[in-house]
């Protein structure tokens, strides 16, 4: 039997834990390690960067970690896949061979390109196209041991090795979805080893301080146990595993540009402590367009925060509205975009200041950085002695700044040129051929069983069921899951579109899309348009909507009592009829 190949991970963004990539080489062995350094914002900073030095536009980070590890991955034969290449694969590729001459380590460096699409998006700050794991499996083939991509999917940092090391080809769509799967599970680092876990505070907090990074054994019919280094902080187990099965998802089809995964396939079983067998994964054939992420300058942008202390807290920030929105008037250009928020987080008798105060938030948003800038400095910091008593600001607004937006678009995968460029130097040319499928909706499965009518209580969602959520450009998702049967049963006929408005009343005029994955427990809801044009634009308090899944759970509802007896057998709330 061929044996797994162990693929770890070093990095969920980029910004993550530093020393994370020395941890994994020296915790345990490995054969991959990886790193995920993109996201839609980190590629409109590094637009940013590449706009001041063309030379730039890299994930640095990335390089300073290599410095002090590259040396220590050849002592132990652990080949380094990352998309830290950003908009300039080629770049570092060449950065890292200088890096490694000065170390005087030899090291063969390859790199994929070819997602860089700018010139069919006049206006773009961005235009890359997401690109799947083939080109780094013919780079890993081509014996490179440090592949350095740029925008490719997340997932394909794991589906590329393991398509090399098992041989498979395009028409492997099982084998590539397994892989596909395990490549989602570890791409956010510790989010699959308990950090940002739902069920948090039945762990000591000592699992918690410093969660260990995750890893896949990967075997040769695309099957995968997901674990970690032994010693290691945090955990691993079933719920950890769907959290992130169900992050910045949609479907049941999660689509690639090599394989479409059927995530209504995939059954979790605990293995053993700290170890989570993913298994019976279908795949079809991808569909015949790949996405392409466009950044572009929005504007500007700036806000400014009112503290409002004590009583009259409405009264309070009807005056201040009302000075700013005078000042505006009289200013030689309003702003384009005015947008209020009050948030009552002031409690009545309060033992200190902070807590007796509220927050009124302004933000701002302008073409030209004049009205933004200027204009509400005069606006807001004039009235510092006129206004309501107590007046103070958290911080004065600066000269405003620029913020982005981001955009999907869709082009045929035939004209996108896929290439992996070898350590020697030959470009090969990344053809798909397992042919395409064009991409639908899949039909919802039957339901289970509703529970017979029993007494209920009222009390949060979050008492039986996890969730997680995240941004996908304008639009946010929210995965809502359960441990146990009888809770599945409640929850697939209790949590409807219209429950999900109810307690999201942010999303009551928005499009709620459902989808039901009965396999995980799990139903996954998506918000159309609740992040405007995406994490850059800052359209909301909570821009990436991370936040929004907690804010679900802290909504309360009638809950079965059986099911909170059996997660909190000293629960006194009032029983309904």
């Amino acid at each position: 039997m061929t044996a797994p190949l162990r693929i770890g991970n070093a990095s969920g963004f980029y910004g993550d834990r530093f020393d994370a990539m020395r941890d994994m080489l020296t915790g345990g062995p490995l054969d991959v390690l990886t790193g995920d350094y993109l996201a839609e914002l980190t590629m409109l900073i590094l637009g940013r960067d590449r706009l001041k030095d063309p030379a730039r536009g890299y994930a640095k980070t990335f390089l300073r970690q290599l410095e002090e590890c590259l040396g220590l991955a050849q002592e132990r034969g652990v080949k380094i896949v990352a998309n830290a290449g950003g908009l300039n694969p080629a770049g570092l590729a060449d950065a890292v061979r200088e890096l490694a001459g000065r170390l005087g380590i030899g090291v063969r460096v390859a790199h994929v390109e070819g997602d860089d699409l700018g010139s069919r998006f006049p206006g773009a700050l961005t235009a890359n196209a997401y690109l799947g794991g083939a080109g780094i499996a013919a780079c890993l083939r081509g014996g490179a041991d440090v592949v350095v991509t740029g925008r490719v999917t997340d997932a394909a940092l794991v589906s590329g090795p393991a398509a090399a090391h098992f041989g498979w080809g395009d028409g492997d769509h099982d084998r590539l979805a397994g892989a596909v799967v395990a490549g989602h599970i570890l791409e956010c680092g510790t989010q699959a080893t308990g950090g940002n876990y739902a069920f948090f505070g039945e762990r000591p907090a000592t699992d918690l301080l410093r969660p260990g990074f995750p890893l896949a054994e990967i075997h040769e019919d695309g099957s995968a146990v997901i674990t970690k280094h032994d010693g290691t902080g945090g955990f691993v187990d079933v719920g950890t595993v769907t959290a992130q099965l169900v992050y910045e998802t949609s479907g049941a089809r999660y689509a690639g540009p090599d394989v479409t995964a059927r995530l209504d396939t995939v059954t979790l079983t605990q293995e053993a402590p700290d170890r989570v067998r993913v298994s019976g994964v279908r795949g079809e054939a991808p569909p015949p367009d790949l996405k392409v992420g466009l950044n572009r300058l929005g504007g500007f942008r700036n806000e400014v925060v009112f503290v409002l202390t004590g009583l009259d807290v409405e009264a309070k920030a009807a005056l201040v509205r009302a000075q700013v929105e005078d000042a505006f008037g009289r200013a030689k250009s309003r702003p384009e975009e005015v947008r209020w928020e009050l948030v009552r987080a002031d409690r009545g008798d309060a033992p200190t200041e902070e807590t007796a105060s509220a927050l009124l938030r302004l933000v701002v948003r302008d073409p030209q950085q004049e009205p933004v800038g200027r204009a509400l400095s005069g606006a807001a910091i004039e009235l510092a002695l006129g206004s309501y008593p107590g007046f103070h600001v958290t911080a004065p607004p600066g000269k405003g700044a620029p913020y982005g937006v981001f955009e999907a678009a869709y082009v045929e995968r035939g004209t996108v040129d896929h290439v992996a460029v070898l350590p020697g130097g030959e470009r090969r040319p990344v053809g798909a051929t397992g042919g395409s499928l064009v991409l639908e909706d899949l039909d919802q499965p039957p339901l289970p069983p509703p529970l017979p009518e029993g007494p209920t209580r009222r009390a949060p969602l979050g008492r039986v069921a996890g969730a997680r959520s995240g941004d996908k450009g304008g639009d946010a998702n929210v995965g809502v899951w359960v441990r146990t049967d009888d809770a599945w049963r409640w929850l697939a006929h209790e949590l409807t579109v219209e429950r999900f408005r109810e307690l999201i009343p942010e999303a009551a005029e928005l499009g709620v899309v459902r989808h039901v994955l009965p396999n995980l427990r799990a139903l996954n809801f998506v918000v159309v348009g609740i992040l405007g044009a995406g994490v850059a634009s800052q359209a909301r308090f909570d821009p990436q909507a991370k936040g929004l899944g907690e804010w679900l759970r802290a909504r309360h509802l009638d809950i079965p009592a059986a099911l909170l007896e059996a997660v909190e057998p000293n629960e006194t709330t009032e029983v309904l009829p």
